[in-house]
């Protein structure tokens, strides 16, 4: 097992009080890093998310699943999307669910899972100062999206999760919405990896030690969060030394499958070999434990539905792009 900073079930809090989120003009709402916002009690969102026993956990959801709501799936988990298109078929999406909530008519969850082709994005208010590399001649495409935080790299070998949530079926807080999603990550690792994962205080992601090895961006309007979670799988890490990943300069970033590289050289563990050798096999067992903690830790049903190529048609916005 690999060891982290703290066991898993740990997760560190600040002592000073939180005011609800609720007063906020949600579509002026970015939460990502959490730290620039404002400090909070860790401890109230993730208490009960953590299940120590997961048998018995798993045993009680057989007996309640039948309850738990619908959630839409895209598995675009072996595609590589273009960031524009899966930032233009978020943004669809978002917008039907707010006229479905306009007509008082159901409005289901949507997840998409997929990986992008090389490129960095740049949250809203993010600094061009933490990119290594003349922005006259970039090494891949660089997009400035409206999600929160600062600069991250997207590439094969790094699932990401788009979960279009409608926060009115679950628990309208923020807080609680980013520690669920670090809660799935963290679940995933354990359970699949044996990787001792936990949250780092002050600090919005999943974290292996001094390494990050999952970050968080989301956008919410009208309660209705999207953009997501990237969770490196076997992504090449060359790229994120062109940037300063997430704007933290002292921590460093990891993959899954560099943690496992670790563990196979310090214990000579042949029964690794052929596991950390073979990335399709990892982003298979990663992709498919994502889709069963997500589902647990929301209490949802996926079912896989499909999108019309027309959402994949999108209008080019230069003023959207910097760089190539």
């Amino acid at each position: 097992m690999i060891a982290g900073t703290r066991p898993v079930s740990v997760v560190d809090g600040a002592t000073s009080k939180c005011t609800a989120m609720a007063t906020a003009t949600l579509d002026s709402v970015i939460m990502y890093p959490i730290h620039y916002q404002r400090q909070y009690n860790q401890d109230s969102y993730a208490c009960h998310l953590y299940t120590p026993n997961r048998i018995s956990f798993r045993k009680n959801c057989l007996s309640t699943c039948s309850t738990w709501k619908r959630c839409e799936y895209i598995d675009l988990h072996n595609v590589l999307v273009p960031y524009g298109e899966a930032w233009a078929l978020q943004k669809a999406i978002v917008k039907e669910k707010k006229s479905l909530i306009e007509r008082n008519e159901e409005c289901p969850d949507t997840l998409i899972m997929l990986q992008h082709p090389p490129v960095y994005t740049l949250g809203t208010g993010s600094s061009v100062d933490f990119l290594n590399f003349n922005m006259e001649d970039p090494p891949y495409e660089v997009i400035r999206t409206e999600r929160g935080g600062e600069v991250t790299y997207h590439g094969p070998g790094q699932l990401v999760m788009y979960p279009i949530i409608n926060l009115r079926n679950h628990n309208m807080d923020l807080h609680w919405y980013l520690r669920a999603l670090e809660e799935v990550v963290i679940r995933v690792l354990f359970s699949t990896f044996s990787i001792e994962a936990s949250r780092l205080k002050g600090f919005t992601g999943v974290w292996v030690g001094n390494q990050k090895l999952a970050a968080i961006g989301i956008r919410v309007s009208q309660w209705i969060a999207y953009h997501g979670l990237a969770l490196n799988v076997s992504i090449d890490m060359t790229p994120f030394l062109q940037i300063v990943p997430c704007g933290i300069r002292d921590r460093k970033v990891g993959s899954i499958k560099q943690l496992l590289g670790e563990l196979q050289a310090s214990r000579h563990c042949s029964t690794m070999d052929h596991l950390g050798a073979d990335d399709s096999l990892l982003i298979k067992m990663a992709h498919k434990s994502l889709i069963q903690e997500f589902s647990e830790v929301f209490q949802l049903k996926l079912e896989k539905v499909s999108r019309p190529a027309s959402y994949f048609q999108i209008e080019e916005n230069p003023s959207s792009h910097l760089g190539n």
